[in-house]
């Protein structure tokens, strides 16, 4: 179950970076129907067999046909996607005479197209596109006993109502049938992204002293020195591990988060962030002066920050203590 529902995190989260960068999604989108595939995967994970009825050869179908009795909504999308298969196989070539073929052709034109992958996700997507997916789904999880055994993820008390949450973004995003010269083409990800802003940062200060620097420590020449050297290159590593990159997730950032490192001095601002990797979750906080490159290299090494940045693994925590401060309101 958790990996059914860490699969479909994983294709939230790509969708919702797509529509952040190319201000729209195509009904055609990888992310679209890999979305729908693991949606797909969870409704049917220990669906009951009377369930499924009649139609078991197509699982969904029959939970929708099912669903659809008893919730609007889901009659609505049976409905639809019916329509859909119909104009589809109404595309289909047949062998037929001269005159029906001029009258279906005006027909045909007007059908629409659907990919092979389309029409095998056809019935999430479809309530995906509509934007009601979300819905049909909470209702699943309000009626789990009548559809869902004991053990599956709808039946869950966390993780059913986890999963209905999770689809409320994706259906509140608008879905486009236009066409464009690159509409199945798919934007990088965001390590991708953060790699070509490194690379483009490293040509605009070679040839723009002036510039100010990209967020990271500034590249140091080497000074012969192995020593200094590795320091550099480890500060460097440190400073690129906060981004979202290869071998982590970055869950969470927030810009100037006030620590006070010591009892004897004021807060200074610095930035929190939370990383989830294969086998571990780390909470960081860095102060500002080594994230923006304020500090000379000579300082750098001898910067007493970096006694002040926080590295906390999750698994090594045992318990939090919270203290208020009623003068302080906090």
């Amino acid at each position: 179950k958790e990996k059914l529902l860490w699969n479909v995190k994983k294709e939230v989260k790509q969708i919702m970076e797509e529509a952040v960068t190319r201000k729209f999604v195509h009904e055609d989108s990888s992310h679209v129907i890999a979305l729908c595939g693991v949606v797909e995967a969870c409704l049917l994970h220990l669906l009951k067999r009377r369930a499924a009825g009649f139609l078991r050869t197509d699982k969904m179908a029959a939970l929708f046909t099912k669903v659809g009795k008893t919730y609007d909504v889901a009659g609505d999308i049976c409905k639809k996607v019916q329509d859909l298969l119909q104009q589809v196989d109404g595309r289909r070539p047949q062998p037929i005479g001269q005159e029906s073929l001029k009258r279906q052709s005006s027909a045909t034109n007007k059908a629409p197209s659907l990919t092979p992958q389309a029409i095998k996700h056809i019935w999430v997507r479809t309530a995906l596109i509509e934007r009601v997916l979300d819905k049909i789904v909470q209702y699943l999880v309000d009626n789990c006993s009548k559809y869902y055994e004991k053990e599956a993820l709808l039946a869950d008390p966390v993780c059913g109502p986890i999963l209905a949450c999770l689809l409320v973004g994706p259906c509140a995003l608008e879905y486009t049938k236009l066409k464009t010269a690159d509409h199945f083409w798919t934007d990088p990800s965001a390590d991708e992204l953060v790699q070509r802003h490194r690379i483009h940062g490293a040509h605009s200060r070679q040839d723009s002293p002036s510039k100010r620097p990209a967020l990271g420590i500034r590249k140091r020449h080497s000074s012969g020195n192995s020593s200094e050297d590795r320091f550099a290159a480890s500060a460097r590593d440190y400073v690129e591990s906060l981004h979202q990159n290869s071998r982590t997730h970055l869950l969470y950032g927030k810009n100037n988060v006030l620590v006070q490192p010591k009892d004897d001095m004021e807060a200074i601002p610095g930035y929190l962030s939370l990383h989830q990797s294969a086998d571990s979750l780390t909470l960081k906080w860095t102060p500002n002066q080594l994230m923006n490159g304020t500090l000379g290299d000579s300082e750098l090494e001898k910067s007493i920050y970096w006694d002040y940045a926080v590295v906390v693994p999750f698994s090594q925590i045992v318990c939090i203590h919270c203290h208020q401060q009623s003068e302080r309101g906090g």
